[in-house]
């Protein structure tokens, strides 16, 4: 049905549909399955998000202790009163920082698209429910938004960190969010691609340096920091500011940027932070000896 986010949205403008159900039509097309069983697998999908939030709220920890309890810290500090950033933006970081840490600490969560960037969709999600007071229908199909820009970055770039560095996980998940921001506060199909092409210009060359290979340092800050990137970027798209270059170019240049991109700053734990003298040391801890 479409392959680039110019056809998803020309498709939405010309069935008169958002683009959550281009995206479960084609669904549908693709698997052969039923409305209601794509539906239902979603909802289950939305459940295991918000579980992981609430867990992670509470307190988790790693078991190679190089993460865990930062959600907790964020959320007292939110409670406070005395923050400076927008209550929404740092109650979305908190969130994606919550479900990130339960990722580190083997729990159970959604990847969206990645394991590694699993936090920033739930993060956004949950943070504007307060705010816009979706039905569970809405947030379901705020996922199925996602989705659909998720399903643009995979087949004409990359979600792998191994293949494009972070800007293809974190990069990637923090598009699809502000996309689905979008449309859940009254876009246009085409502020939805506006949001996700000025959120990805504002991660092109983030590289993936996994201190001693584990999706925790810098993954879970980098999660926090792409979900407050897709919240400014949903409001300036929702302001009427477009982006000089188009979403599917833009995609195109990620992916570009990530086939040029040397192979230590891929997901290897050969360069970046995991190669400076305290990302080695930490490995050598948990580790017992430099795996490099």
């Amino acid at each position: 049905m479409f392959r680039n986010v110019a056809e998803l949205v020309e498709l939405a403008n010309l069935r008169k549909k958002k683009i959550s159900e281009i995206m479960i039509e084609q669904e549908m097309e693709l698997t052969g399955r039923s409305k209601e069983e794509i539906l239902a697998q979603m909802e289950l999908n939305l459940t295991i998000m918000e579980q992981a939030v609430e867990k992670g709220l509470r307190g988790v920890q790693s078991h190679s202790g190089l993460t865990g309890g930062d959600a907790v810290l964020l959320h007292e500090y939110i409670k406070k009163g005395q923050f400076l950033s927008g209550e929404t933006i740092l109650d979305a970081v908190s969130k994606a920082v919550a479900t990130n840490e339960v990722n580190a600490a083997m729990g159970t969560i959604c990847a969206t698209p990645t394991a590694g960037s699993a936090g920033v969709v739930p993060g956004t999600l949950f943070a504007v429910q307060n705010k816009l007071k979706p039905s569970r229908e809405q947030m379901v199909s705020f996922l199925f938004t996602a989705g659909a820009f998720g399903f643009v970055m995979a087949n004409n770039a990359s979600i792998s960190g191994a293949a494009g560095g972070c800007q293809a996980e974190v990069g990637s998940a923090s598009g699809m969010a502000a996309a689905a921001i979008v449309e859940m506060a009254g876009g246009t199909p085409e502020q939805s691609a506006e949001a996700m092409a000025i959120t990805l210009k504002n991660m092109l060359g983030l590289v993936c340096d996994p201190v001693a290979g584990l999706v925790e340092v810098p993954c879970v800050k980098r999660n926090a920091m792409g979900a407050a990137n897709a919240m400014i970027a949903a409001d300036m798209a929702l302001a009427g500011i477009t982006s000089r270059i188009p979403c599917d170019e833009v995609i195109e240049a990620m992916y570009k940027i990530g086939q040029t991109m040397p192979v230590a700053l891929r997901e290897t734990a050969q360069g970046g932070l995991a190669a400076t003298p305290t990302g080695r040391s930490l490995e050598a801890k948990i580790f017992g000896v430099s795996q490099s």
